[in-house]
């Protein structure tokens, strides 16, 4: 397959050598202001190639770049999403022993209590 790939380029090559050689002629463009410029018509008709092939080849690349960020975070999630998550573990509580409940009398109220430094 790449000896068919290079042949082809090859004869594509060929083929735009013999076109060069035999219309190697001078072209008048005019331009503005009555400017007249005076160009080979194969160098006209390559930049008129890239006029047109630069914007679509960056177009699509960009394109490209844009479709291979979003693949990347679907994947990056459908790994996060795949992997198994640690299952939560339900503890039983223990029955602590519950201290009784002493009532407050008046001698443990502590509205009653003097603050500390006052002199009684």
């Amino acid at each position: 397959m790449q000896f068919l790939k290079i042949l082809f380029w090859c004869l594509l090559a060929f083929i735009a050598a013999v076109f060069t050689i035999s219309n190697w002629n001078a072209v008048q463009i005019q331009l503005w202001g009555g400017l007249i410029a005076d160009v080979n018509l194969p160098l006209l008709l390559f930049v008129t190639f890239l006029i047109g092939f630069v914007p679509t080849m960056l177009y699509n690349h960009a394109i490209r770049w844009r479709l291979r960020q979003r693949l990347a975070t679907c994947e990056r999630e459908l790994v996060e999403l795949r992997t198994p998550r640690p299952e939560p573990v339900a503890f039983a509580h223990a029955e602590t022993p519950v201290a009784p409940i002493t009532p407050v009398g008046p001698a443990t109220d502590m509205s009653t209590a003097t603050p500390p430094g006052s002199l009684l």
